[in-house]
């Protein structure tokens, strides 16, 4: 596998070169934005590890570039811990954000799932249904009845993604927290609040009283296929309103 790293920390630069290289990985590095542009054009890449802070172009226009004509993974290893900075980075088409300082063993980890998920699709992948909305799994397409392909953020993927493949079924938050960013935000629901809100306008036909991805109070959420549960009264006792995220 190649990974490109972008940062302009030549320290980190070198420390990540040495261990990825030891662990078998081909490497291509980059000090800026604008190189990293340049050395991913030239050698194509299958994942991406980018820093934010950068000259001449930073990582945020770094990954909006990338994702203007790759679907390569992208993972954000920044020195910026405020939830702006991560939702920015991830709206802008990251896969995954780890702070400096990090933990390689970590850091690692976070590659190897990444490189897991972008595998190519298995046949045996399912197309799920609800609502007029049609869920290919393999090929990661979202389309609506009447409307044709819906754009989803890389973020609000894996969040369908997690929920469609457990129907009926209560996903915690903690669950889907720890899944995509990590057990360092297995309590940070408000990523959650956001991109289930998100979700809902662009997949429910009601987005203020949905009947495919619900939420259960103090719990987490569920989604309810076409024929499936109830969710006037199929949900557990004491849950609030479908539509409170």
């Amino acid at each position: 596998m190649k990974i490109l790293v972008a940062d302009d920390d030549a320290q980190i630069l070198r420390a990540l070169r040495i261990t990825l290289r030891a662990r078998g990985y081909q490497v291509v590095v980059a000090t800026d934005g604008v190189e990293a542009i340049a050395q991913a054009a030239a050698h194509k890449p299958d994942l991406y590890l980018i820093d934010l802070g950068m000259p001449r172009l930073d990582g945020i226009g770094l990954i909006t570039s990338l994702r203007g004509w790759t679907q390569a993974p992208i993972l954000v290893v920044s020195g910026r811990t405020g939830s702006g900075d991560k939702v920015d980075a991830l709206d802008a088409g990251a896969d995954d954000y780890v702070t400096k300082p990090f933990d390689l063993d970590e850091l690692l980890a976070r590659l190897r799932a990444l490189a897991r998920r972008s595998a190519g699709p298995r046949a045996d992948e399912p197309v799920v249904t609800f609502g007029g909305v049609t869920v290919d799994l393999a090929l990661k397409v979202v389309t609506r009845a009447g409307a044709g392909a819906v754009h989803l953020t890389p973020t609000e993927w894996q969040v369908l993604e997690i929920l469609v493949r457990h129907p009926g079924r209560l996903v915690t938050r903690e669950q889907i927290l720890t899944e995509i960013w990590g057990t360092q935000h297995a309590t940070s629901s408000g990523y959650l609040r956001l991109y289930l809100s998100q979700l809902r306008k662009k997949l429910e036909p009601d987005p203020a009283a949905p009947r495919h991805l619900l939420t259960e109070a103090g719990m987490g959420y569920r989604f309810v296929p076409d024929g499936g549960l109830d969710p006037a009264r199929g949900r557990d006792p004491g849950d609030v309103a479908a539509g409170t995220a």
